[in-house]
């Protein structure tokens, strides 16, 4: 079955990672699906750059923690986009705060905007897809907290374990009806959400990566991009670091720290 994209729903994407996947898979031909849940204006924003590719935009307000309205609201955009090829889950929040310290509330929040929330529009996308029976593709942006933990981000890694877990779980359970489903998993990106919005990655040091600097939003967003494309029809239950390098240097920065500064997050 050729699996040609027309419509896509990325929520999140009123900025960072989320807006350039939008535009990027607007580049590609789809029509796109933005949310945002602070940022109305940034959304717009985004509208207007899909709009520049000459596709349609459609504008909504995704709360994630909403878990009794949220799955509405994809429902609701599916309409108005006459149907869903692809969905990226970009929705996400975190809290820099030390296991011992973390309280219930903070951890419900994250868990909420990253595990509850995603499961319940990633299922609603998902149900769509089966309903139309052209396949599809479910992407979820993750974290390389999918992978490793951090200090000081107990509730963000636990939900970020989950959902790569949840991504492997829809993977084997949707590959009948023809629809992939992938995380993509960035490390330090400049984006609002790491305090580097607009910034050029390129002047930024990091000694610690391999590629020595942050990643650009854009450097995600074609990833993702690939995940929503044909060529992509047999990859299915992957999670695709984007991080330029990091994960790689667990041994190797753990052998040459000087000091116990890391315990401070």
């Amino acid at each position: 079955m050729e699996f040609t994209p027309r419509t896509a729903i990325v929520t999140g994407s009123d900025s960072g990672i989320g807006r350039a996947t939008a535009v990027a898979l607007a580049a590609a031909g789809t029509d796109v699906g933005i949310t945002w849940h602070e940022d109305e204006s940034g959304a717009e924003r985004t509208a207007d750059e899909v709009r520049s590719h000459d596709r349609r935009a459609v504008v909504a307000r995704l709360d994630a923690t909403d878990l009794q309205g949220c799955a509405g609201v994809v429902d609701a955009m599916v309409a108005q986009l006459g149907g869903v090829d692809v969905f990226v889950n970009n929705s996400g929040t975190g809290a820099n705060v030390p296991f011992l310290e973390t309280s219930l509330e903070t951890w419900r929040t994250v868990l909420a905007t990253d595990l509850d929330g995603a499961f319940l529009c990633l299922q609603a996308a998902a149900r769509h897809m089966v309903a139309a029976g052209r396949g599809g593709r479910l992407i979820a942006v993750t974290s390389v907290h999918e992978h490793l933990p951090r200090v000081g981000s107990s509730a963000y890694d636990a939900a970020k374990h989950g959902l790569g877990g949840l991504v492997k779980t829809m993977a084997l359970e949707l590959g009948e009806h023809a629809i992939t489903a992938n995380a993509v998993a960035p490390g330090e990106i400049a984006t609002p959400m790491t305090g580097q919005e607009d910034e050029d990655p390129q002047g930024t040091h990091r000694p610690g990566v391999p590629l020595g600097r942050p990643g650009d939003a854009r450097e995600v967003a074609s990833v993702i991009a690939f995940l929503a494309s044909p060529a992509s029809a047999y990859v299915t239950g992957a999670s695709w670091v984007v991080d330029g390098g990091m994960v790689q240097m667990g041994p190797q920065a753990g052998s040459h720290l000087r000091s116990d500064d890391w315990r401070q997050g």
